[in-house]
């Protein structure tokens, strides 16, 4: 008998105590998705939506043999990263991932919503000299952009050219996150795929501060999950991107008091748009 069975997906992130990113996240997100999550744990850290009390970054040899101890029994092609914490374990990342030949998807988490640095110093100029070489796609928001590009991005234009900037430098696909910073009624990323530009958009969600905390976290989870799944890279990026929106549409349905985030229970891909700029 033939047994048809979940594709095995990797999230190489922080643990996050409020369970709202990094993870436990991740976790939520490829379950969802219907497929099967492994993990290697980087980091501890102690918050909430509001804030982050307390990180402790995971000996480098600890997260080796996570990583060495699941990809040499489980069959996972797809991984993304989120929070590394150091520059010994970015470059273990990128190391592994060579050797495992993953598929890999970085979202390059350098700061918390809450504004606490997650990223040392180090670990950004590795990340950007060694991990981005070994990424399929790389999902910064306009923060990390603008750090990594060492420009202020103001407008869709600054936008459009920093995303390609990354896609040449890196020779990676990008999608550079605007999240509301240049929203009007929609949420516009830009896409660069394989050099062309692409606007990705959703309804914008009138939501509480923080109530967005780990949405950077989902969308990398799910785009991550829609390619094990097979789906083509358009279909992949709206069905992660309506994932986030329904994400953020349940969340603002429920109790005030209630700053978490559900998987949403239908299928929001019709809400999104992606159009050739």
């Amino acid at each position: 008998m033939n047994h048809k069975y979940r594709p095995a997906v990797l999230t190489v992130a922080g643990s996050d105590s409020g369970g709202g990113a990094g993870i436990q996240t991740d976790l939520r997100t490829f379950n969802a998705f219907k497929v099967y999550g492994c993990s290697v744990i980087t980091a501890v850290t102690a918050q909430n939506p509001n804030e982050v009390r307390r990180v402790d970054i995971m000996p480098v040899d600890s997260v080796r043999n996570q990583f060495e101890t699941v990809l040499d029994v489980m069959p996972v092609h797809f991984a993304k990263t989120g929070m590394l914490g150091s520059r010994e374990i970015v470059e273990c990342t990128a190391e592994l991932a060579e050797k495992y030949g993953l598929n890999l998807i970085v979202d390059p988490v350098m700061v918390s919503t809450s504004g606490v640095k997650l990223l040392e110093d180090s670990a950004i100029a590795a990340m950007c000299g060694k991990l981005f070489y070994h990424a399929a796609w790389i999902t910064p928001n306009i923060p990390e952009a603008e750090f990594i590009c060492n420009k202020k991005l103001t407008t869709p234009s600054d936008l459009a050219e920093a995303a390609v900037y990354l896609h040449e430098k890196y020779k990676c696909n990008v999608i550079l996150k605007s999240g509301h910073a240049l929203s009007g009624d929609y949420v516009t990323d830009v896409v660069c795929y394989e050099g062309e530009l692409f606007a990705l958009s959703s309804p914008e969600v009138n939501i509480r501060k923080n109530t967005a905390h780990g949405t950077g976290c989902t969308l990398s989870a799910a785009l991550t999950a829609a390619f094990a799944l097979e789906l083509d890279w358009q279909d992949a990026v709206k069905t992660a991107k309506g994932f986030v929106y329904g994400a953020l549409l349940e969340c603002a349905a429920l109790t005030e008091s209630l700053s978490q985030m559900y998987p949403p229970e239908k299928n929001y891909i019709d809400t999104v748009t992606l159009k050739k700029i």
